[in-house]
């Protein structure tokens, strides 16, 4: 079994340390700061146990990721997986899902950028300031992937720094260790219990959370531009898996236990727990750091778009115009491509909000699901394959093969199952099926079309593993 190679047309300038911080802040978005708030009004601090179950789930994916990303790094990544474990159909959905995600993520942290830099500019209009942000993260992607690494490592450092620094904090303060402060627990049981709504709260946090976690698989497709892939992505999976946890469990269990679950500036949750702190300017200061969480979202967002449609033309899924990539190394039309479908977005979110803009929104969490339900059957079918030809491109393996990512599929089929009994999550489940749905139309559509006008060899064929043969 030949490793097939990454595409020729990118550069491999990403180090450790980029990889690293793309990991960590992928997995930790505005999400956290502000959109924790929904998981902890609906399942009081059992919210903690909310994140902790997803949680689980994302370090599982990552595991899988992990073990196939340094078996067989490409560009691409799970896109590829999925074709040469499942077929061409499931390549086809995984790829255009995972573009669909990101490009509407993309927007809509535009527009929360927007939101928050009008605090300080309240003169500006909303739209003008989501566009300007959009902008900026767009000229940094075409720069170079260099530029993307390091003002993403920026970015992530920026963020990963603020959840320390409230982790140390609020330790101290929970703990009596705090000045003018005493052992701080009482909050957990004391209004309603720790569960004051009971265990279906804590299972529908879990379905709301999982859209908090997605973008740590960043770094698989990140490795196909890695100077040292293997081992680059090895050790990025390996900070993903000992961290997260940490950093959302840990923080969210902090929130929780400083500030009332059910008071009024839990909509405001690491705000509110660092002004209970007595730290001031709090509100300004997580203001600032919410909105590095934002560019950071926006930013991984339109690289990911990018590379992925970048391969999805590689195998005749995606029009070839967009599969150019320049002297620096940078798909500029696939970048682009992102960029105007969120612009497209943002114009909806004012002149549609009720309608199409309601639509991407309540897709996008459903289809990222999706996404990791085939990464994880890829990967129990790849495995075999790899210990079969190459055992010693298993760098990485999945902990307790398979049961573990029987597990995995288990507990997202019953994510799907609890949304449709969850009235709140109804109408994501509902659109977030119609758009799976669109997306075999056209992979329909695609299959009338090659029946007609059989498909021409695509420069770039021979990177999407056709050396790598399943056998049954």
């Amino acid at each position: 079994m030949n490793n097939p190679p990454s595409d020729p047309g990118l550069r491999h300038v990403l180090r450790r340390r980029h990889m690293t911080m793309i990991a960590l802040g992928g997995c930790i978005g505005a999400g956290l700061f502000v959109g924790s708030r929904v998981v902890i009004q609906s399942a009081g601090p059992a919210a903690c146990i909310s994140f902790l179950i997803t949680g689980g789930l994302v370090v599982l994916v990552m595991r899988m990721l992990g073990e196939l990303a340094t078996a067989l790094p490409m560009a691409g990544s799970f896109y590829e997986y999925a074709r040469m474990a499942l077929g061409d159909l499931a390549g086809f959905a995984t790829g255009w899902m995972y573009w669909y995600f990101w490009v509407i993520v993309v927007a809509m942290e535009a527009i929360a950028g927007a939101d928050l830099v009008r605090i300080w500019l309240p003169g500006m209009p909303q739209w003008s300031l989501a566009f300007l942000v959009l902008l900026l993260m767009t000229a940094s992607n075409l720069v170079s992937v260099r530029a993307y690494g390091e003002f993403e490592f920026c970015l992530a450092s920026v963020k990963v720094a603020a959840i320390a620094v409230f982790l140390f904090l609020g330790t101290l303060f929970i703990l009596g260790l705090w000045p003018t402060a005493t052992p701080h627990l009482a909050n957990l049981t004391r209004y309603g219990g720790f569960a004051p709504h009971g265990i279906l709260p804590i299972l529908s946090g879990a379905v709301v959370a999982t859209g908090f976690y997605f973008g740590a698989e960043i770094v698989a497709i990140a490795g196909g531009e890695a100077d040292e892939t293997s081992r680059t992505v090895a050790s990025a999976t390996n900070s993903v898996v000992s961290r997260v946890l940490v950093f959302y469990v840990c923080s969210i269990f902090l929130v929780v236990a400083i500030v009332p679950w059910n008071a009024p500036e839990i909509t405001t949750p690491y705000a509110s727990a660092i002004s209970a702190l007595g730290v001031p300017r709090a509100g300004q200061l997580m203001n600032a750091v919410i909105l590095t969480a934002v560019l950071s979202a926006l930013n991984s967002g339109l690289y990911a778009s990018s590379r992925m449609l970048l391969a999805l033309t590689r195998r005749g899924d995606a029009p070839a115009l967009f599969g150019q990539v320049n002297q620096r190394g940078v798909p500029v039309r696939a970048t682009l491509a992102g960029t105007v479908i969120a612009l497209f977005s943002i114009v909806m979110s004012y002149v549609s909000p009720n309608t199409v803009f309601a639509f991407l929104v309540n897709s996008y969490g459903t289809v990222a699901l999706f996404v990791y339900m085939l990464i994880a059957l890829s990967q129990l079918r790849l495995r075999r394959q790899l210990e079969r030809d190459a055992p010693e491109k298993l760098v990485v393996r999945m902990w307790a093969y398979p049961w573990l990512t029987y597990a995995a599929l288990a507990i997202m089929a019953l994510n799907l199952v609890a949304m449709g009994f969850i009235p709140s999550q109804r109408v994501p489940l509902m659109v977030g099926v119609a758009s799976a749905l669109i997306v075999l139309g056209a992979y329909g559509l695609r299959s009338l079309r090659e029946h007609d006008q059989p498909r021409q060899r695509q420069p770039g064929d021979e990177i999407a593993g056709e050396s790598f043969i399943v056998r049954d």
